[in-house]
């Protein structure tokens, strides 16, 4: 059971990127609490549901009018009071991999990691901010990292994820600014999950220390908990998921 309890029931929730390790586990979540009505689960691949609330689509954050299409599905005949982008691109394969100087840096490459982990994750906010309730607490969420943090950079490298992250940061806090003044009850909030156990960090783990690297349940509960505990005062913050402030 998760803990959702400073929002209104019958919730209606957005999951983008649900095929991820973090988009599963927070569709698993959301399908134990008697709070959500209905999740909205989005990926490239559609997954078949065995749950009767959650309906799969497919969407491509590369792609603006597959944006509007899940706008649309999700939208339809009710507002939206949660929305949790769990998208992004750290490594594939042989084909990106994360630079460990500047001299590594690839255009090509950058503007994928960029159009993933930055362009993407606006776009969803350009079009889903509009659908959210209005008069009581609604959260739009993106999963940000650590190392996108301007002021915690001490090693370098990983030049094109930083950016990205860095970037997300900036345009969460922008989009926070500008819903403020049309929408005051909503919160709009870049999240750090820690290192967790995912396809995303596996490459990396054995740098991780002890005790530091999350299943992927547990990262999403300690950041459902965020959520909850989030208020308008909160709106256009970086926080981690123990719910502390991370500076840009």
């Amino acid at each position: 059971m998760t803990n959702l309890n400073s929002f209104s029931s019958k919730l209606n929730v957005v999951v983008i990127g649900a095929n991820g390790g973090l988009g599963k586990a927070f569709v698993r979540a959301f399908e134990a609490d008697d709070k959500v009505n209905s999740i909205y689960a989005f990926s490239r691949k559609i997954k078949v549901s065995e749950n009767k609330k959650t309906h799969y689509s497919s969407i491509d954050i590369e792609d603006e009018e597959s944006i509007k299409q899940a706008v649309e599905l999700s939208s339809s005949d009710k507002e939206v009071d949660l929305v949790i982008v769990a998208t992004g691109i750290l490594h594939k394969e042989t084909s990106i991999k994360p630079e460990k100087s500047i001299a590594q840096i690839d255009p090509h490459i950058m503007n994928k990691v960029i159009s993933i982990n930055t362009i993407g994750p606006i776009l969803v906010a350009k079009h889903f901010l509009p659908k959210l309730t209005r008069g009581e607490k609604t959260v739009f969420a993106v999963l940000s990292a650590r190392v996108g943090s301007i002021n915690d950079n001490h090693m370098g490298g990983w030049a094109s994820y930083r950016a990205s992250k860095a970037a997300l940061n900036m345009l969460i806090k922008t989009a926070a600014i500008e819903q403020k003044r049309r929408h005051p009850e909503s919160i709009i909030i870049s999240l750090h999950p820690g290192t967790v156990d995912t396809q995303l960090s596996q490459p990396f783990q054995k740098n991780v220390n002890e005790g530091s690297l999350f299943e992927a349940g547990d990262a999403v509960n300690k950041l459902i908990n965020v959520i909850d505990g989030l208020n308008v005062k909160d709106t256009g913050g970086f926080l981690a998921w123990d719910g502390s402030s991370i500076e840009y």
